[in-house]
């Protein structure tokens, strides 16, 4: 049983038959002038039209990339080659694909500082006030693959931008499971990725404000207007566009019962003595839930689950098979023990509350032979 969405969805069927005849008879290269070609580049603008309403972007403001990843080396290595070295900064609870880039741009003479986070998971803003005089690029999540913390990002962008600087934001496990509005966030840049909405891995998308330069990390053809050469993953970028289109009609249904379920699963696992469950007093996105059991190793825990068919997590897929705690919690200063037993179950909206009964059953005898 799959209790595993926030390191990827299945793709909806809607969204296959949609991408088959991609795959089939619409094969034209999308920069050939031909009929067949141009049939491909309709497909492809229809698509950057779906993907930047999911976001209330523009869709001349989005470039294809090939995930969130890419994404995100895209905004901050892109922006920063036309900037004067001066400081980055993160939160410290970023995926890898920030907080790397971040740290890997400290050996081309940038600072690098990051913004702590409350026991909760939540930023505290006063720490802006403290941050260097040349903060030139500012990087925080709205809603956090591991805990499901939802970050209030706007007063974060307003600083940004009074210190004229560059703001983006990982939207990636936001998108689709909370109203994201690109203008209203103050934001330069965000990222999107497919497979999180229920679309095909291997597309992702950056949104970016007209008044950025960013500069090109793949050169050759001059796709994506110069920004991300090499012919266009077509039948992918049709299907990332029609699960955007699905995440936008089906936004309030999937999150009204997902809300549900969420309440559903955590009633049940905090009625098992010793357990707890992580953020559960701030605003979290609906389907994630982060709980700890002291005393026995998450990865263990995850193994003997999957043992009795139950796909979960522990903490962000990217760092699955580490041993040491994972970097969002020991920033959220959790107690070592349960930081370790740390284990994520992120719901999707073909869950049922069987689902639930099931993976609660199995839990407890596992717990129960500790």
């Amino acid at each position: 049983m799959y209790l595993d969405y926030n390191a990827s969805t299945p793709i909806d069927p809607r969204v296959l038959e949609a991408m088959l005849p991609y795959l089939t008879q619409h094969y034209g290269n999308p920069s050939s002038v031909h009929q067949y070609g141009r049939q491909s580049r309709a497909g492809i603008e229809t698509a950057r039209e779906q993907v930047a309403a999911l976001v209330a972007a523009h869709p001349s403001q989005l470039i294809f990339t090939s995930g969130g990843t890419e994404a995100n080396n895209l905004a901050i290595k892109g922006c920063l080659a036309y900037e004067t070295p001066g400081t980055i900064v993160t939160s410290a609870i970023e995926h890898a694909s920030v907080r790397q880039v971040a740290q890997e741009m400290t050996k081309r003479t940038w600072q690098h500082q990051e913004l702590g986070v409350d026991q909760s998971g939540c930023i505290d803003l006063v720490q802006l006030e403290s941050l260097n005089d040349d903060v030139r690029f500012v990087s925080v999540m709205i809603a956090n693959n591991e805990t499901g913390v939802v970050q209030d990002i706007r007063p974060i962008s307003q600083w940004t931008r009074d210190q004229g600087a560059i703001m983006h934001t990982d939207a990636v496990q936001a998108a689709g499971k909370i109203p994201v509005n690109f203008k209203e966030s103050g934001v330069h840049l965000l990222t999107l990725s497919s497979h999180k909405i229920y679309g095909p891995k291997g597309i992702g998308a950056l949104i970016i404000d007209k008044a950025i330069e960013v500069e090109p990390m793949l050169c050759g053809g001059g796709h994506e207007k110069g920004l991300r050469s090499g012919t266009e993953n077509l039948a992918a970028i049709v299907g990332f566009g029609v699960a955007a289109e699905l995440a936008i009609s089906e936004l309030a249904a999937r999150t009204e019962k997902l809300e549900a379920l969420k309440i559903y699963l955590e009633k049940q696992l905090l009625a098992i003595p010793g357990l707890s469950i992580f953020s559960d007093q701030v605003t979290r996105v609906a389907n994630t839930v982060l709980m700890a059991y002291a005393g026995i190793d998450g990865e263990a825990l995850l193994l003997q689950l999957d043992k009795k068919g139950f796909a979960v997590s522990s903490g962000s897929a990217c760092s699955s098979g580490h041993t040491e705690p994972s970097h969002v919690l020991v920033a959220m200063q959790a107690d070592e023990a349960l930081a370790r037993s740390a284990t994520r179950i992120s719901l999707g909206k073909d869950n049922t509350e069987s689902d639930i009964d099931a993976f609660v059953l199995a839990l407890n005898a596992i717990l129960s032979c500790k």
